[in-house]
Order: structure tokens, then C-alpha cells, then sequence
């Protein structure tokens, strides 16, 4: 009687699905089973250094990790709330071309500002060797100077590479905001400082805590900026125990840490959004006209929103520049043709895989209308939350398995050795690519599926066409701009992805990332520059078509 009622109900799951549901689930699957793996790896050590671990490092590890989160989300949130307010409300010297440059610091990832802030600050750099030529200091033990090499420094460096998250979200929640209510406390007497805090920046917490959430989990998942720092976090943890200690399932340990505190970051993000609730009561909704500011408050407001570009981007650009300036090998390198090479094919292939199963994701969940599709849905967004370090450990060790399962059984029967498959080769970093930035393609295209008119397929298909046909015939054109627009967004971060392409990739095998990183830390700024300031230049397109977006939304 059990046996036919599972039969039964296998029937009735089989019957309910059809092939666009069940293809939106394997994609879900597909996406999901890494995270999956890091908690099945970590549960089921080899080795069990767990109580080791709660002993020694990982209390260091994890308080770290918890401060530099508190701090850099601190600044963060500072400087971009403040700034988006300037934008947003006022008038004043250079905000036109303000407003765009703020997202400059997006185009340069935290470890490439790292290798540049250290280059300019340590004891060999410009600023020391000139302080010590003015006043005739001689070595280091006649002056004090900060260290360069801290967790302070770290702060610094990652607050004014992720602030423009917040300025983003704020700015957006500034503009937003009516002319009605700031009417009202004008006629209250309420002063410019009462009006920020008791009416602007209420009304966008929930953009602001957003904004914040998202900062502190880019500072959990950074690798390359504290690592050369020297500053022992939860990921650079991961990379300890795995790489030196040899002991994979203590890493999975760390990483599902890791992934509990991004996960416990979400979840609050979430819960805090769903308990705030704001309401335009007006009929007659009037976007807020900007105050031009007097001469010298003009010159405040320039100078708060000019310095985050320029430590966060202007600086440390100049730097790379003055590093890979004037010197020609270092950029006909063969070793940096090679990671250019590298970077192209195994990010635009990543960049094409995960836009056309997002695609085909999203057009299936719109098809079925399934439960099932729907529900797992926001689940394959945690990848983009997952550090890449998590997502080498929870792609590499169940690949590593497959490749020598597979290769054992292929030489049983044939007696050829075919070696290493998936993680032999650029297999593994092109999946972890699109389980980590699948969210942005899925997300990007949902919204793009959503503005076309439920009438041009329904058209289409009474005119014969079957599902296929439609996606090809009238989505495609409709949403290309979208689509190119996740393929530009995924490509992007492609590039810039460090700790995921350290740990999976073949060996001998460089991309600008990793050559990047790999120069920087054998302390051969030179000859990392070139590849730095390419990575850059890729960067700048993602802002420029950022910028653009925002332009047309809110103008």
C-alpha cells in the first residue's frame, strides 16, 4: 500500500512538471548543490579538527572577521549616505559630474587599491622617503608612521572600495523621497541637520540597510585585500588550513561559517525590511528641487564627495599608472599575454553559460507556473553572497572525486588514462563563475521578461509558434539590451574574481586576477601594474554602463 502510494504520488509530481519546470529545477540545482556540499564536507571530516580549530585560530579568525565587517560597514554606510544626500538635495560645484564619479571606486577591486596604497606608504614608497629627506630622518626609528600593513589599513581600503553600494541604494532612496514632506519641516523651523536625520534618512533605512548588508558581505568574502595586509579573517582561514595544513574538511568548516554569518547577515537585511514600511500619502507626488549651495558651503560639499573618488580611485590609479608607465616589456609580457588570453576565453565563456541558463531559468518558471520552480527561485541568489573561497571548496573536492571516478572507470574499459576532466582543466573556475554571479543574470532578465507584454507571446503561440520559438522570436529581440547588459555585468566580475580562481585553477594556469595577485605578493608591483590597470579598465565599463542606467532612470 506505501509502495502505490509512492507510486502514486511520483506520478502525479511527473505529471505536474513539465520539461521547462523540471530544466528551471536541474539549473536551480546546479547552482545550489555547491553551497550544499561545503555543509555535507564540513559534517563528514576525514580529519575532525573542529575542537582544534575552536582553540587556536578561529576565535582570531572570526573576531577579525566580525570587526573589519562592524568598521568597513560603518564608513561605508557614512560615506555613501552622506554623499548620496549632497546629490540628491543640492546644487553645488561639480555635482553634475559628481554624481557619476562616485561610482568610480566599483572599477577598482579592494586588493588592486591594496597593492597600490601599500606601494605608496610603505618605508621604500614616495610619501616616507620624502618625509625623511625633508626633515633628515635617516632610518625608521626617528619618526612615527602608521602601519601600512594592519587591519586599520584594511578598513580604509575596502571602505572606500564598497561605499558606492550604499551611495548607490541611498541615492536612489534621496531621489525618490516627495517635495511634500520637506515642505512640512521647512514650515516647522526644522533645520537642514533635523531634516536629514528625523525625515531623509528614516525614510531610506531600508535602502541604506541594504546598501550596508551588502558591504559587510563583500568584506566577509574579500580575500586578496586582507590577505595582503596580512590580516587573518575567516577566508583567508580557509586558505590556511586547506592549502597548508592540507585538511579539507577543516576548511569546509570555516566555510560554513562563513556562509552561517552571510546567511544570518541576509536573513537580517530581510527581517529589518519587512518590519519598516513607508507610505507616499500624497496625491500630487513632486520630486524634491535641489538647493543650490552658497560659495563656501559649495566648497564643503565638493570636498565631501571629491575624496572618496579620489583615495578610493584617482590615487591608486596614478600609482598603478606610474608603475606600468614607460616600461614596454612589461606589457608585451608572454605571462601577461597568456592571462589576458585566459581571462577573455574563461570569463566571456562563463559570462555566455550563466546569461543562458539564467534565460532559460526564468522563462521556465514563467512557463510552468509550477510551485515547486518558484520556491527554489530566490535560493540560486545565495551564490552571489557565497565568497569564492566558500565555492572552491564546495566545487573542487566533489569535482576532484568525479574526475578520479570517472578516469578509474574509463581506464577499466579502455586502458587509456583520460586525467583529470573537470578539475584539470578551466571546467571548475567557469562553474564557480556562474554559480557565484548567476543572481545578476537572473535577476537582470527577470525584470527584463517581466516588461514584455503577456500579448506578444500569446500571439505568437496562437499563431502556432511553440515555446522555443517564442523565446527566440519575440523575447530575444525585446530584451536584448538586458541580456548584453548581464553579459557585460557577469563578465566584469569575472575578471575581477580572485579566491575562487586562486583555488580552482589548473595548475600553470594565470589569469589577471591571479597573475595580479601572485606579482603583488612576491612584491613585484611593476610587473603586476599592467595587469592591475587592465582589470581597472575592464571595470570602468560596468560603472559606465551603471551611471548610464541611473541617468535614464531618474532623468
Amino acid at each position: 500500500m506505501i509502495e502505490a502510494k509512492i507510486q502514486k504520488n511520483r506520478i502525479l509530481f511527473l505529471k505536474n512538471m513539465d520539461i521547462w519546470s523540471i530544466n528551471a529545477v536541474l539549473i536551480a540545482a546546479l547552482v545550489i548543490s555547491p553551497i550544499l556540499s561545503v555543509f555535507i564536507i564540513a559534517l563528514t571530516p576525514i580529519e575532525n579538527i573542529w575542537p582544534h580549530l575552536l582553540s587556536t585560530t578561529l576565535p582570531r579568525y572570526a573576531s577579525n572577521t566580525l570587526f573589519l565587517m562592524f568598521f568597513v560597514g560603518i564608513f561605508s554606510g557614512v560615506i555613501g549616505t552622506s554623499t548620496a544626500w549632497l546629490i540628491a538635495r543640492y546644487r553645488f560645484l561639480g555635482s553634475n559630474w559628481l554624481q557619476w564619479a562616485l561610482f568610480l571606486p566599483l572599477a577598482l577591486p579592494a586588493y588592486v587599491a591594496s597593492y597600490a596604497l601599500v606601494d605608496l606608504l610603505e618605508y621604500a614608497g614616495p610619501i616616507q622617503s620624502l618625509l625623511r629627506s625633508l626633515f633628515n630622518w635617516q632610518t625608521s626609528q626617528d619618526y612615527w608612521f602608521p602601519e601600512v600593513r594592519s587591519l586599520s589599513s584594511a578598513i580604509f581600503v575596502l571602505s572606500l572600495a564598497l561605499y558606492p553600494y550604499v551611495y548607490l541604494m541611498a541615492r536612489s532612496a534621496f531621489l525618490e523621497q516627495s517635495d511634500s514632506g520637506e515642505e512640512v519641516a521647512k514650515s516647522l523651523g526644522i533645520s537642514v541637520v533635523g531634516r536629514f536625520f528625523r525625515l531623509g534618512l528614516p525614510l531610506a533605512r531600508p535602502a541604506v540597510f541594504a546598501g550596508v548588508a551588502l558591504v559587510m558581505m563583500e568584506t566577509a568574502s574579500d580575500f586578496g585585500a586582507v590577505d595582503f595586509f596580512a590580516v587573518q579573517t575567516l577566508t583567508t582561514g580557509i586558505f590556511s588550513v586547506w592549502l597548508e595544513s592540507n585538511n579539507a574538511g577543516g576548511a569546509a568548516q570555516i566555510a560554513s561559517t562563513v556562509l552561517i554569518l552571510i546567511v544570518f547577515l541576509i536573513s537580517f537585511e530581510k527581517f529589518n525590511q519587512r518590519k519598516l514600511r513607508f507610505y507616499n500619502l500624497s496625491y500630487r507626488h513632486k520630486n524634491i528641487e535641489k538647493t543650490s549651495l552658497n560659495r563656501i558651503n559649495s566648497l564643503i560639499a565638493f570636498c565631501v564627495c571629491f575624496l572618496p573618488i579620489f583615495f578610493g580611485f584617482i590615487l591608486p590609479f596614478l600609482v598603478l599608472l606610474n608603475l606600468g608607465y614607460g616600461n614596454l616589456d612589461l606589457w608585451i609580457n608572454a605571462s601577461l599575454i597568456s592571462a589576458i588570453k585566459n581571462t577573455l576565453i574563461v570569463s566571456g565563456l562563463a559570462a555566455f553559460v550563466t546569461v543562458t541558463l539564467a534565460l532559460l531559468m526564468v522563462y521556465g518558471i514563467r512557463l510552468s507556473g509550477k510551485k515547486l520552480p518558484v520556491l527554489i527561485l530566490p535560493l540560486t541568489t545565495i551564490g552571489y553572497a557565497a565568497p569564492g573561497a566558500v565555492l572552491g571548496i564546495g566545487i573542487l573536492i566533489p569535482l576532484a572525486f568525479l574526475d578520479n571516478w570517472l578516469a578509474d572507470r574509463v581506464f577499466d574499459l579502455t586502458g587509456y588514462d583520460p586525467g583529470l576532466i573537470f578539475t584539470g582543466t578551466a571546467f571548475a573556475i567557469i562553474l564557480a563563475y556562474c554559480v557565484r554571479f548567476f543572481s545578476i543574470a537572473q535577476q537582470t532578465l527577470d525584470g527584463a521578461l517581466g516588461r514584455v507584454s503577456p500579448s506578444l507571446p500569446s500571439a505568437a503561440r496562437s499563431l502556432g509558434r511553440n515555446k522555443l520559438q517564442v523565446l527566440w522570436e519575440i523575447y530575444r529581440p525585446l530584451i536584448s539590451t538586458s541580456t548584453a547588459t548581464a553579459l557585460l555585468l557577469v563578465f566584469v566580475d569575472c575578471v575581477k574574481e580572485l579566491p575562487a580562481t586562486m583555488l580552482l585553477r589548473p595548475f600553470n594556469f594565470e589569469t589577471l586576477a591571479t597573475r595580479v595577485h601572485v606579482q603583488a605578493s612576491l612584491e613585484d608591483l611593476p610587473n603586476a601594474a599592467p595587469g592591475a590597470i587592465l582589470i581597472v579598465l575592464i571595470g570602468l565599463c560596468a560603472v559606465f554602463l551603471l551611471a548610464r542606467v541611473s541617468k535614464q532612470i531618474y532623468h
